[in-house]
């Protein structure tokens, strides 16, 4: 059967308490345009929404603070670990990462013959891997 798609990206959510740290990084620090900003059902916080592309990243921020998930990136738990963002400019954009103090928890390089990446950690210490092709 499957699903029928009626759009060719994904919606991304990211639930912190850091809004203000976390939009720093999205918006200003890896340019994510702002959508719109938005109460949560309820009243319990808000969600500021970033287009990265055709999909939209959701930063659900919450007043109080959840469950944790566990640290570690790809090898520290079950369940999504990571995301990907392709580029056109990794190497700036690494190193603007790291001037604002980001870790950056993989260094650039090149894992098959045109294909680079490199891994970033936002605020609240998910992975960000950037790619870039060619």
């Amino acid at each position: 059967m499957g699903i029928e798609l009626k759009k060719s990206s994904i919606d991304l959510g990211i639930v912190t308490t850091q809004g203000a740290p976390m939009l720093a990084f999205y918006r200003d620090l890896l340019g994510l345009p702002l959508l719109r900003e938005m109460p949560m059902p309820g009243g319990n916080g808000v969600m500021h929404q970033l287009a990265c592309g055709d999909s939209v990243i959701k930063l659900v921020v919450l007043p109080t603070t959840p469950a944790q998930a566990a640290p570690g990136g790809i090898q520290g738990a079950t369940g999504y670990r990571y995301w990907t963002i392709t580029v056109g400019n990794i190497s700036t954009v690494l190193a603007a990462c790291a001037a604002a103090g980001h870790r950056i928890t993989v260094k650039e390089r090149e894992i098959r013959p045109g294909v680079r990446i490199g891994i970033v950690e936002d605020p609240d210490g998910n992975w960000v891997e950037l790619l870039q092709i060619g």
